[in-house]
């Protein structure tokens, strides 16, 4: 099955322009893998699927205006989201070198004037209080909000890919926030809301 058709059965809408981009990042991930072994979606039907389910919070999310993707690996989230939303200012934080030197490659050649790479812990980034933090498969849910806690205000919102073990990582934290868990095949996306 092919990306956009995929695309469509998620009710995920993207201009032409862009599913392009996700195409031309896929094959160049691909390409890179057989090399560097970046992740284990070996296959372009894998990639695809890590496509979508990077994408697919974009069904239920609002859009913000800044993004910070923690432990972004070979793109899945963030460089994915950076390509999906062209307006959103991505900063991707990755500490591992040939990822970034991946993620550099890829942003320059695909033309994303939106992102930039971190090649460090999100605990040395700097910056002002991102508007979204996402991150898929990192750490438990509270170390995530503490290592973010200096680049993060009542108005940031979080996008947590999770699997299975998000229930009980939540009940560490849930008593302080608003949050949804949305659930879809093997993944829980957990969805913290601003508190303002």
């Amino acid at each position: 099955m092919n990306l956009e058709s995929m695309l469509e059965r998620e009710d995920i809408s993207l201009s032409v322009d862009i599913v392009e981009k996700l195409e031309a990042f896929t094959l160049l991930l691909h390409e890179w893998n057989q090399i560097h072994n970046l992740t284990g979606a070996k296959t372009v039907a894998a990639i695809y699927d890590n496509i979508i389910d990077s994408l697919y919070p974009l069904t239920f999310i609002h859009k913000p205006f800044t993004l910070l993707d923690v432990g972004t690996g070979a793109g899945f989230p963030g460089l994915v989201l950076a390509i999906a939303l062209p307006e959103t200012e991505v900063v991707l934080a990755e500490p591992l070198k040939k990822r970034v030197s991946f993620l550099k490659y890829a942003a320059i050649d695909l033309e994303l004037q939106n992102v930039k790479v971190e090649g460090k812990r999100v605990e040395n980034i700097e910056h002002e209080a991102f508007g979204l933090i996402s991150s898929r498969a990192v750490t438990n849910t509270k170390l995530l909000l503490d290592l973010t806690e200096k680049i993060s205000d009542p108005q940031t919102e979080y996008l947590f890919y999770k699997g299975s073990r998000v229930f009980d990582e939540i009940e560490d934290v849930q008593h302080q926030l608003d949050y949804d868990i949305v659930q879809k095949n093997q993944r829980n996306y957990l969805y913290i809301k601003s508190s303002s």
